[in-house]
């Protein structure tokens, strides 16, 4: 089996601003083809830790190395391979989507013929507004130019930095699907920083957690989450005597909690419709089956909160 190639090579990353440490020994590998979560409570460092790997901010101490190579030493050869987004895109807004994207080629000294233009603009889903003044763009439609900005020089390496914040549910689906595009049409590799924890369980295959700049868990997504037993809340009938068949049985569960209409019960997923069979011959009837092991939960036990 072919090793897997590591894109993003984080080590010991420590950031100080005199006594507050905004990063503080974080470590994680992003590697080719992933869409890599990254995550932590605000205030957490992820924001300082992207600007670092950037190289817009000197770290304190730590390794940082991209495509194999040290951004300390090979700072040209590594920021030409990769697009970003840091917090919000700026444009000139009195210029159209297709002249913003122009002279930003210019500006990274990209020679971007017209036809290349209109192509991003139409993989973001902005067909028919290249002659549209920014003025006019909703903050979702800048949001999906400034996706098409980071691809004019058809970076290998994308990172994102927040790239949901203020939109409506309508225009994270939006940003969403095309980050899941540029990863199966486009082949990028994707470093995505969010606050929407639903969103990385979403769309990504691999994450990282950090908190008080120190990295908490890192590695597979799927992984991470069948780590742990699901709570799945089991809406019944009759609440009581469900319980004290569960308790009764030989299935030795845990039921976390109770209200008045659902059962919280610590279980394998492979042991949910023998839990339901059991409920059912006995006559209670169950209305709903939830599970409630998420991201948000996961997240929110690693940190404490």
């Amino acid at each position: 089996m072919q090793e897997e190639e590591k894109i993003i090579e984080v080590s010991h990353l420590v950031k100080n601003y005199g006594k507050f440490n905004a990063v503080d020994d974080a470590s994680f590998d992003v590697y080719r083809g992933d869409v890599y979560g990254f995550l932590g409570p605000n205030g957490a460092g992820k924001s300082t830790t992207i600007r670092t790997i950037l190289s817009l901010i000197k770290p304190t101490s730590g390794q940082i190395k991209i495509f194999n190579r040290d951004m300390a030493t090979h700072r040209p050869y590594i920021l030409q391979r990769i697009g970003c987004i840091v917090e919000k895109p700026d444009f000139y807004n009195y210029l159209s989507a297709e002249k913003n994207l122009e002279v930003f080629a210019r500006i990274s000294g990209v020679d971007i013929p017209k036809k290349r233009v209109h192509e991003i603009i139409e993989f973001v889903g902005l067909k028919g507004r290249e002659k549209d003044k920014l003025r006019s763009f909703s903050h979702g439609m800048k949001q999906r130019l400034g996706i098409a900005q980071t691809l004019i020089h058809d970076p290998e390496l994308i990172i994102l930095d927040e790239p949901t914040t203020g939109l409506d549910p309508q225009g994270i689906i939006d940003i969403r699907n095309l980050i899941l595009q540029l990863k199966h049409e486009r082949n990028k590799t994707i470093l995505l920083s969010s606050h929407i924890l639903s969103e990385i369980e979403l769309i990504a295959n691999r994450m990282v957690i950090i908190n008080k700049g120190k990295t908490i868990v890192q590695g597979s997504v799927t992984d991470l989450l069948n780590a742990r037993d699901l709570i799945v809340s089991f809406q019944v009938n009759d609440v009581e005597k469900a319980k004290q068949l569960i308790q009764s049985s030989t299935l030795n569960l845990v039921i976390e909690s109770t209200d008045d209409k659902n059962l919280f019960i610590h279980i394998a997923q492979e042991r949910i419709p023998i839990l339901n069979k059991l409920l059912c011959d006995s006559g209670i009837l169950v209305y709903s089956i939830e599970a409630k092991r998420k991201l948000e939960d996961y997240f929110l036990k690693l940190i404490g909160a």
